[in-house]
């Protein structure tokens, strides 16, 4: 279920303008704090821009987080990005990005939009992950994994209006954190992409591709074929050329 304070955002006039102003303003304020190294000031600001999550009775606190789960994915992601690199004119770039998803990303809700929201979210919350914590416990590592992609799923499913929307969500997490844990011992990079990575956003992305053309009516037995040709092809190539001897960062 989508939350309704997702609704009541302006559509014409002076209070659209001031709301993309404020939108905008974000990016900028994320940059001048990473600049200034106040990382974690820049991230409380980005938990602190979905305040209206908690504007509503407790009782729809959890409902409201978890929709809202994939934008501060994206803007946590975003500061660890650019913390990262020492580059202002990589960092510039991230802050734009940024602000290309706060206005022409985020509010879209067709279901197209809504998948590649949840791609997006589900491969910079991963990435930032382990871009940002390389040697966290096993199990902070899995319980996160298992987290972002849970949150991704019920993304995906909730535009389908999918009556086992939450089994499936459940049971992609599961099987992410099942493949963290075993994975674990051995994360290995290919530049600055993960192994783990690599394989978590192959099979989610194209099951999900799968479902999403199935529920558009354009799936057609070759098709389907060639995309679970194509995801078998690339998680066998990942499995064979990596070095299982230990980690390579």
């Amino acid at each position: 279920m989508r939350p309704l304070l997702q609704k009541l955002k302006p559509t014409s006039g002076f209070s659209h303008v001031l709301h993309i102003g404020l939108l905008l303003a974000l990016p900028v304020i994320l940059y001048v704090f990473v600049r200034a190294n106040f990382i974690q000031l820049a991230i409380i600001t980005v938990i602190l821009s979905k305040w209206r999550m908690l504007a509503v009775r407790p009782r729809f606190w959890a409902a409201n987080i978890r929709a809202n789960s994939i934008d501060l994915m994206v803007g946590i992601a975003t500061v660890i990005f650019m913390a990262h690199t020492a580059s202002a004119s990589l960092q510039i770039l991230w802050a734009a990005l940024y602000a290309v998803w706060l206005i022409l990303l985020k509010p879209k809700s067709t279901s197209l939009m809504v998948t590649v929201q949840a791609f997006i979210g589900q491969f910079m919350g991963l990435s930032a992950l382990y871009l940002a914590w390389p040697d966290a416990p096993v199990l902070a590592v899995t319980f996160l994994t298992g987290l972002f992609c849970f949150c991704a799923a019920r993304h995906f499913f909730d535009i389908f209006d999918e009556p086992y929307a939450r089994m499936l969500s459940y049971f992609w997490g599961y099987f992410a954190a099942a493949l963290t844990w075993l994975l674990s011992h051995w994360l290995i990079y290919y530049g600055v992409i993960s192994q783990l990575l690599l394989l978590i956003s192959t099979l989610g992305y194209g099951l999900a591709v799968i479902y999403y053309l199935d529920h558009e009516d354009k799936l057609s037995k070759l098709v389907r074929r060639q995309f679970i040709f194509i995801m078998i092809a690339i998680v066998v190539v990942v499995l064979a050329f990596s070095d299982w001897g230990g980690k390579v960062v």
